[in-house]
C-alpha cells in the first residue's frame, strides 16, 4: 500500500491538495492518504483524513510582506507551540509515510522537507508574472524529488537556475473541471472566500448583488460556502442585514432574499458554482484564480484600508492581468460598475479570455498524482 502526506500551507492550498489525492485515489484505490493542515483547519476530509496538530490562526496565514500585527496576533493565538507540535509530527511521519506532497510556498516544502522522505513540491504562491522564487526558495526547490509549478513561464525561469522544475497543469483549473452547472440559468456567482472574515464578506457582496437588482442588471446569485464554514453562519450574517432566509436542501442550504434579490447557498463543488456563472465577484484566493481558469470573469472589490488584504489583492491583479476587475467596496458602486461591465460584452470576452491565458489547461493532477506514485513504487522497490 502507498503511504502518502499531503502538507499544506493555505485553505485553497488543502482544497488543491484534495484534488490532486482524488486523482492518486482514482488510479490507486488502496492508497493511505493523509494531510497535515499546517494553516486552518483542512478541506472537509472529502478524501485525505486530517492528522496532525492543526488550529485556525487570526492570520489565516497571510501573514506577509511584513505583516507585523497578524504574527503578533498569531503569537498570542498559540502559534509557537502550533509550530513546534507540527515540527515533532513531520520528524516522526519518517517512519509513517512513503512520499510527502507539499502543497504551496516554500514554508510548506521546508517543513515536509523534515521528515526525511521524497518529497514532491506544488507551488501554488509563486509565478513569474508576479512574484518569482528568490534564491533561497531556490535552494530548497533543489532539495524536492519533483518540482511542479503553476506556469511555463515559471517553470522555464526555474529550469534556467538550475531546479528541474515542469508545469504539467494548472491543479487550480482542475477544481472546475467536469462539474456540472449547479443550477440552470445564468447566475452571479459571489465568493466571499475560506477564512473567517468570509461571513462579513457575504454580507457585502450580497448588498452588491441588491445594487445590481436594482439596476435591472442581475438579480439572481449563488452563494460559495465553502467546506469548513459553517452554513448557519452565512444564514444569520444575512438575515441581520434584512434578508429573509428559507431553508433549503443540500448542496443548498438555504436561500436569501430582499428587495428583489435571491441569493442561493451553494455547499457542493466549486465547479458547479462556476459553470452556473456569467461573472463572479470575489473576496477569495485560489477560488478566484479557479473561475478565471474556467474562463468567468472575475470581479474584486478594493481593500478598504489597506493592510493585508490590499497586498493581496494586488498581488491577484497581477495574477490574473485582464481576467480581474476591480471596483470600488462600496456597494452602490460597485454595483454601477459591474452593471457596465455586464453590459460589456466585448470586455466580458477578453476577461474570460485572459482568464484561461494565464492560468493554464488543466490535467496537472492527474500527472502530479501519477508522479508521486512512481516516487512510491521506487520508495518501496528499494527498501
Amino acid at each position: 500500500m502507498s503511504r502518502f502526506l499531503f502538507v499544506s500551507n493555505g485553505h485553497g492550498e488543502a482544497s488543491i491538495a484534495e484534488r490532486i489525492a482524488e486523482d492518486v485515489r482514482a488510479l490507486d484505490g488502496g492508497a493511505d492518504l493523509a494531510h497535515l493542515p499546517l494553516v486552518g483547519s483542512g478541506a472537509g476530509e472529502r478524501v485525505l483524513r486530517e492528522v496532525g496538530p492543526r488550529r485556525v490562526m487570526p492570520s489565516g496565514g497571510l501573514v506577509a510582506m511584513g505583516n507585523v500585527r497578524a504574527f503578533a496576533r498569531d503569537l498570542r493565538a498559540g502559534f509557537p507551540a502550533l509550530f513546534a507540535g507540527q515540527l515533532r509530527f513531520l520528524r516522526a511521519a519518517h517512519a509513517e509515510f512513503d512520499v510527502m506532497l507539499a502543497v504551496g510556498d516554500v514554508y510548506a516544502l521546508g517543513m515536509t522537507l523534515v521528515a526525511r522522505r521524497p518529497t514532491v513540491f506544488v507551488g501554488t504562491a509563486k509565478s513569474a508574472y508576479v512574484a518569482p522564487y528568490g534564491p533561497f526558495e531556490r535552494s530548497l526547490l533543489r532539495r524536492a524529488a519533483r518540482v511542479f509549478v503553476r506556469d511555463e513561464r515559471t517553470a522555464a525561469d526555474l529550469r534556467a537556475a538550475g531546479v528541474d522544475a515542469s508545469a504539467p497543469g494548472n491543479v487550480i483549473a482542475d477544481l472546475a473541471a467536469e462539474a456540472p452547472a449547479a443550477l440552470p440559468g445564468a447566475w452571479i456567482g459571489l465568493l466571499p472566500g475560506s477564512r473567517a472574515d468570509a461571513y462579513g464578506a457575504a454580507v457585502l457582496l450580497a448588498r452588491v448583488l441588491r445594487g445590481l437588482a436594482a439596476a435591472g442588471a442581475a438579480d439572481a446569485a449563488l452563494l460559495s460556502v465553502a467546506p469548513v464554514l459553517d452554513p448557519r453562519r452565512f444564514a444569520d450574517a444575512l438575515a441581520a442585514d434584512g434578508w429573509t432566509i428559507a431553508a433549503g436542501a443540500p448542496p443548498m442550504p438555504f436561500v436569501a432574499t430582499a428587495a428583489g434579490a435571491r441569493v442561493v447557498a451553494w455547499a457542493g463543488p466549486l465547479g458547479g458554482l462556476l459553470h452556473a456563472s456569467r461573472l463572479v465577484v470575489g473576496q477569495a484566493g485560489t477560488a478566484n484564480e479557479a473561475a478565471a481558469a474556467a474562463g468567468v470573469p472575475v470581479v474584486a472589490l478594493e481593500a478598504d484600508g489597506g493592510g493585508r488584504h490590499d497586498w493581496y489583492r494586488m498581488r491577484q491583479r497581477k495574477l490574473l492581468g485582464e481576467a480581474l476587475a476591480l471596483v470600488p467596496a462600496q456597494p452602490a458602486r460597485a454595483a454601477a460598475a459591474i452593471a457596465d461591465l455586464l453590459a460589456d460584452e466585448g470586455r466580458l470576452a477578453r476577461m474570460r479570455a485572459a482568464g484561461r491565458d494565464r492560468m493554464g489547461g488543466s490535467g496537472g493532477a492527474g500527472r502530479i498524482a501519477s508522479e508521486a506514485l512512481s516516487l512510491a513504487a521506487r520508495k518501496r522497490a528499494a527498501s
